[in-house]
């Protein structure tokens, strides 16, 4: 009990009151992604679309969104032309994916719902772009959803148009966005 009180008073007694005290966040790993992982991906990329953009896209619209990753051969498709990256949590479980291609394209980027806000996007992020840097490309663009738009714009991701964007059935809004790569 003296010790959370100890924490709990050099918490408060900090110029700054939003500052954490205690243990540092773990550190995930990234590893490149096969076609023995896509049972995974499926997974994880329905559960996020499901579950966190349910916030900004009707239960019709995400429940559209989520069967495009139905198809097995659609994956190993995507898998055979884009360059995955998947984080892991201490426990190696695949918590968050990544993709980019030769010409700059970032595919994806889903993050596990358990484990938002809490760094693995802008590890996949810093991930395929560093990816991008070795493909040689100057810019990267992307899709990005309505949930995803504010975390790209705060790593220097500007939007070029909003679009409608088919899923299955159904015409989501969307956002073209790219980033400058500096020399």
């Amino acid at each position: 009990m003296k010790e959370k009180f100890e924490n709990y008073r050099r918490f408060s007694a900090t110029k700054n009151a939003c500052r954490k005290v205690g243990l540092p966040s773990p550190s995930y790993k990234l590893r490149k992604l096969s076609e023995e992982d896509i049972p995974v991906l499926q997974t994880l990329f329905r559960e996020t679309v499901l579950h966190v953009n349910a916030r900004d896209y009707t239960r019709e619209e995400v429940e559209d969104w989520a069967s495009c990753g139905d198809s097995v051969e659609h994956m190993k498709d995507l898998l055979a032309r884009n360059d995955y990256v998947a984080a892991l949590n201490e426990r190696d479980e695949i918590i968050g994916f990544s993709s980019m291609n030769a010409e700059g394209y970032l595919h994806s980027l889903f993050v596990h719902r358990d484990y938002q806000q809490v760094g693995v996007g802008s590890l996949l992020l810093s991930a395929v772009e560093k990816r991008a840097w070795e493909y040689g490309v100057s810019e990267i663009t992307s899709e990005v959803s309505l949930t995803a738009r504010p975390f790209f714009e705060k790593r220097g991701y500007e939007v070029v148009k909003v679009q409608k964007r088919r899923a299955n059935r159904l015409e989501l809004t969307n956002f073209v966005m790219r980033k400058r790569l500096k020399d």
